[in-house]
């Protein structure tokens, strides 16, 4: 690793110092804004970033409120409020082990003295005020007062407890050319610089520090906590970095962003950095990529798409790349994304490889496969007959098209591809790694595709189980429905090209043609059998330009859009809708009983292959699709979607 970690009494793992500037809450504090050379905790998901000095606070202190005992550190959660502030305790605090006195860390470290004589900001002497209900602007910076407070007892005005020691002029150390003085934004002219040159931040209504010399601004809170003048840290660049202040729009060499805010130079290489990829992370692991990537900052030739955002990367420039996949690369901005790195740095940490084979081979076309250990399974090539009770224990679709796994002296069957499925996975869902699971206590509701699913499932902690439709999902994916690869993406507002429904979050895209897939989409079977034709139906990807005439759906016998995908038969010319022919219940395995609702209904799962299609008990239409649910030991009583059952139940299932 980079660093030797420390043990320190604010938290419970190691932690590492960085010269990396995050712009977060500090989880000793609780203090929304930038840290520079904190501490980080390089646990598996611990994401935990701490300011060195809250980093560093003592285990014990003698505080002046509490004079008669000491206070200890505590991660204790504990309900309340600050005894000092007024305001709602978070840990870490600092406690009394004797009596209930306890004070937040801020206020333990640096605890706000009951009066000041004379204040910075004002001309009389101000007392210290615990948090009040009722808001009252800060008489300085004129915003609203939602914490603690100082008031001028004698002027009944109101100042915050950072703004109270704000002074009319001060010596900025990235300006020391000359004082800044404090004023108003708006009294500054049109010409005049209104934003931070440090942070960006537009100061339209507020107080900034300003030197009309050389237009120089800094917010208030850039002043307090300035970013530093040089910052030396040899794996990122052998020489120091000194901080660049100039509107000038820049190339970082390491994340190949361009950018005018928060660099650092190096004039003798001309090497230019980013603050927030100073100290990045050498070798991590990612939720798209099967191995380790590792920071380099000159990619080199060979490399055309991010393996993350999918645009270009720079040769010439810094980004992740990995040693066993010569042409993958990521973006350093995009590997280190929340949703996309798990934290953890893994340099100086061994690499272990885990068999994450599903099966052993144990004979000629023989495996153990871990789902069905009691009994070997057979490969199946050729004449795989298809029936609708016969079913993929993994994915619950019939067999008939692909070869298949079998069991010889019990009814489990696994499609061969289905049988090669990994034991763990990395999935762009979740930045833990996923398992794959055989049995749940419950149906897993993909919360990705949107249906119920009684087969195998990928399963991660802290995320949603994914049935193993979207969880094979790859990518690129090469699909018959459209003429380009695609790739995961996560938006809102969009329409999938598929069935023309909404999409509010992860999809199958194609970037260039502003094509978008639902994941239910883009797990469709490519070819299915149907008791309405003697063929192999085949999916419809769509047809832009409708033929002559009108379509049917040979099923409800209603209209069919052929811009809205479809089963055809390619020798009878038959054509049905995706939705009448697998219906809500196609991953449910036929024969099987399903509780369902608060009270625990029971529902069993059959074939809807009567000559007379029965009707639903919700809606009173015939059921259309392949299999529906009927209530278990009653006559006639069906449920054909998922809608009509959460009318039925109530409910929302």
């Amino acid at each position: 690793m980079a660093t030797t970690p420390v043990n320190l009494p604010i938290h419970e793992h190691p932690l590492f110092p960085s010269a990396r500037c995050i712009k977060g809450e500090c989880d000793g504090c609780h203090v929304d804004g930038y840290m520079y050379s904190g501490y980080f905790c390089n646990e598996p998901y611990c994401y935990v970033w701490f300011h060195k000095e809250c980093a560093e606070a003592p285990a014990e202190i003698n505080h002046s409120s509490h004079p008669q005992h000491p206070l200890l550190l505590t991660s204790d959660s504990r309900d309340g409020s600050c005894d000092l502030c007024g305001q709602k305790l978070l840990t870490p605090c600092y406690s009394c082990s004797t009596c209930e006195f306890k004070v937040d860390l801020t206020c333990g470290m640096k605890p706000s003295p009951p009066a000041i004589e004379h204040p910075l900001c004002h001309d009389h002497p101000v007392v210290f005020l615990k948090i009040r209900e009722e808001k009252v602007p800060c008489e300085l910076c004129k915003e609203s007062i939602e914490g603690p407070s100082y008031s001028c007892l004698e002027c009944d005005v109101y100042f915050h407890v950072d703004c109270v020691h704000l002074s009319k002029e001060v010596n900025h150390p990235c300006h020391s050319i000359h004082p800044l003085k404090l004023i108003a934004s708006e009294s500054l002219t049109d010409d005049a610089e209104k934003s931070c040159l440090l942070c960006g931040k537009i100061q339209t209504e507020n107080l900034l520090y300003h030197c009309s010399i050389c237009n120089f601004t800094s917010c208030l809170g850039c002043t307090k906590n300035p970013p530093p003048l040089v910052i030396e840290h040899i794996k990122t660049h052998k020489h120091p970095l000194t901080i660049f202040l100039r509107r000038t729009p820049c190339i970082c060499d390491v994340c190949e962003d361009e950018s005018w805010l928060g660099l650092y130079v190096c004039l003798q290489c001309n090497f230019v950095t980013e603050s927030a990829c100073i100290d990045l992370p050498r070798v991590i692991n990612i939720n798209r990529h099967d191995h380790r990537i590792y920071l380099t900052h000159h990619l080199g030739a060979g490399y055309s798409k991010c393996g993350v955002c999918h645009k270009n990367v720079n040769q010439y420039k810094g980004a992740y790349s990995c040693s066993a996949c010569p042409n993958y690369a990521v973006h350093s901005t995009c590997a280190v994304g929340l949703d996309v790195w798990d934290g953890v740095e893994l340099e100086g940490i061994p690499e272990i490889i885990e068999d994450i084979s599903p099966f052993k081979v144990v004979g000629d076309n023989l495996i153990c496969h871990f789902s069905h250990e009691e009994h070997p399974l057979k490969l199946h090539k050729d004449g795989i007959i298809h029936d609708e009770r016969i079913r993929c224990a993994a994915c619950i679709h019939p067999v008939g098209f692909d070869q298949v796994y079998c069991c010889e002296k019990c009814s489990f069957i696994l499609h061969e591809k289905c049988a090669n499925l990994p034991m763990k996975k990395r999935l762009v869902f979740g930045t833990r790694p996923y398992t794959l699971m055989t049995e749940t206590t419950t149906l897993t509701d993909c919360d990705l595709c949107g249906i119920f699913s009684d087969g195998f499932t990928y399963s991660s902690h802290g995320s949603s189980d994914v049935d193993v439709h979207c969880g094979s999902l790859n990518e690129p994916l090469v699909h018959d429905g459209h003429k380009h690869p695609l790739y995961f993406a996560k938006k809102e507002r969009h329409h999938c090209d598929g069935c023309q429904k909404n999409i509010n979050d992860y999809m199958i895209r194609c970037e260039d043609c502003d094509f978008d897939l639902c994941l239910y989409c883009a797990t469709l079977p490519e070819k299915i059998w149907h008791r309405n034709d003697g063929h192999p139906l085949t999916l419809c990807c769509g047809e832009k330009e409708k033929a002559s005439g009108k379509y049917w759906c040979d099923i409800c016998e209603r209209e069919l859009d052929p811009s809205i995908w479809f089963y055809t038969c390619s020798d009878c010319g038959v054509t049905l809708h995706a939705q009448c022919v697998l219906g809500d219940f196609s991953r449910l395995m036929p024969g099987q009983i399903y509780w369902f609702g608060k009270k625990k209904i029971e529902f069993e799962m059959v074939p809807n292959n009567h000559n007379t299609r029965p009707l639903c008990i919700q809606c009173q239409s015939r059921c259309k699709a392949s299999v529906i649910l009927k209530k278990y030991k009653e006559d006639n009583e069906y449920i054909c979607s998922r809608s009509c059952l959460s009318r039925y139940l109530g409910q929302k299932v």
